[in-house]
């Protein structure tokens, strides 16, 4: 897997494209004329993980609410702006560190103009966005339907028709809920443009199915090297959907940090709760996101000690009691209550 050159843009203080390191992004779900609350969950959001945060600006409230934001916050902020090139223009002037439109719904060439010289003065990124759902008429009766051909085409309409105005500080994303059109969409653009592109599965579902959808997606566009920034989206808790972005990084081998839990999926041999100690677990390791070491948590001491060979952590249950591992070699036997501590206590002199 080799990454896609594409050109380096700058976002606040992030820099995508050019093979940097692939970000992530999240969206809030709050009202954004809700200071407080969105951020809040920016913060949260930070903490675990997320890069670049992009709020919805549906009004001129909102797009005031952005400077209050941005003094409370540490990623860069994007506005996500529809139908309104005012909004767009105010967003900017909030102190937005790049939009997101389609410059199909904002209107005439004098409101595109409009807002591509407020981009240019204050010199952010246009990320242009398409998805399958909002595709042209003409382009759906061309290619008989929301064909991956017809969201790169209107994507690159939309990239020309702001070049033509002498911006090229942009970003595409084209995005659809069918995974495979997706990824084809994504392979015809990346040999087309070199622009950064912002990758995700739009509308992908609830979090077992949108995680699913998502994984499916991103991991084929990214394993081909294509992707700069990436979002999954999920109907529920934003940061489910930065956790599951790092996953897929780590999965895929590009990004490093971070304790990477493996546990068994328990059988018949199984006598302890490990459903409930994965968890445990899993909650515990994110307290020390800081380290790169791999975790296994087994249910029995029968294959528990070979199968967390590879692991720099391991425990495994047994009845009533549990083995602590370490590099595969048992390091001592401790009551099955105590098994969460004692794994503490080894990740706290790790550090």
């Amino acid at each position: 897997m080799s990454r896609e050159k594409t050109r380096v843009i700058r976002i606040g203080d992030r820099v995508i494209g050019g093979g940097n390191p692939v970000l992530i992004q999240s969206m809030c779900n709050t009202k954004t004329q809700d200071v407080d609350a969105t951020v809040s969950q920016i913060k949260a959001l930070t903490e675990a993980g997320c890069d670049i945060i992009r709020v919805a600006v549906p009004d001129m409230e909102a797009a005031a609410a952005l400077k209050q934001i941005k003094k409370q916050i540490s990623i860069p902020l994007v506005a996500d702006i529809h139908f309104d090139y005012r909004l767009a223009i105010a967003s900017i002037e909030s102190g937005a560190d790049k939009i997101r439109i389609n410059p199909g719904n904002i209107g005439s060439a004098d409101r595109v103009r409009a807002v591509v010289e407020k981009a240019r003065e204050y010199d952010i990124p246009i990320r242009v966005g398409v998805n399958s759902g909002s595709l042209e008429k003409n382009l759906i009766e061309k290619y008989g339907g929301g064909a991956a051909e017809g969201i790169v085409e209107s994507a690159l309409q939309k990239v020309r028709m702001i070049e033509e105005l002498g911006y090229e500080n942009l970003v595409i994303s084209i995005k659809s809920s069918n995974v495979l059109m997706c990824v084809k969409a994504h392979e015809l653009i990346a040999r087309q443009s070199d622009y950064p592109l912002h990758v995700g599965i739009t509308e992908a579902g609830t979090y077992v199915s949108g995680t699913i959808k998502s994984s499916v997606g991103l991991g084929i566009i990214l394993h081909e090297g294509i992707g700069d920034t990436i979002r999954v989206s999920l109907t529920g808790d934003p940061v489910e959907e930065v956790k599951t972005a790092k996953l897929i990084l780590k999965t895929l081998g590009l990004r490093k940090g971070g304790v990477e839990v493996v546990s068994c999926p328990t059988c018949g041999r199984t006598r302890i709760d490990l459903i409930s100690l994965a968890n445990q677990v899993e909650k515990l390791v994110s307290e020390f996101d800081h380290l790169d070491i791999k975790v296994a948590v087994m249910g029995c001491v029968v294959n528990g000690p070979g199968e967390a060979r590879e692991a720099d952590l391991g425990i495994a249950g047994g009845i009533g009691e549990g083995l602590l591992m370490k590099k595969g070699e048992i390091i001592r036997k401790v009551p099955e209550d105590e098994l969460l501590h004692a794994l503490k206590e080894e990740l706290m002199k790790m550090q």
